[in-house]
Order: structure tokens, then sequence, then C-alpha cells
């Protein structure tokens, strides 16, 4: 696994209180990336957890699919 390295500078007010995060493009871009990602893994986890469906093989898949078109 991959370690993603940001540098993000942070914007205080007079009393130092957090006020924002300036990224750079770059790392605001490698951010999002990292963060598709994460949605990609869930989104599989999800679907390799229900019980309700019969995965088949992509071969066999494409095998049924163009076995139904030519019909």
């Amino acid at each position: 696994m991959k370690t993603l390295t940001i540098n993000p500078q942070f914007v205080k007010d007079e009393s130092g209180q957090d006020l924002g995060v300036f990224l750079t493009k770059r790392d605001f871009d490698k951010l999002l990336e990292e963060l598709e990602d994460y949605e990609d893994i869930k989104a599989y986890d999800k679907a390799k957890s229900r019980t309700d469906v019969e995965f088949i093989p992509y071969r066999k898949a494409v095998a049924e699919i163009k076995k139904e078109r030519s019909k």
C-alpha cells in the first residue's frame, strides 16, 4: 500500500484557532485520487458482501451475453 504524502498549510486566526487548510493543486489532486480509490474499495466490499445475488466469472458472463445477442 502506498503512503499518501501531502504538505498542508494551516491558516489560523489571531488567537491561534484553525480556520482552514491550503493544499497545493498537486496535493489536492492526490487526495481526491485517494478518496476515489477508497470509494471504489467500499463499493467492491459492499458488492462482495451481498448474499442475494449470484456472481459469475467474467468470461462466462460475456459468453452468455453473446449467446443471447445471437438469438
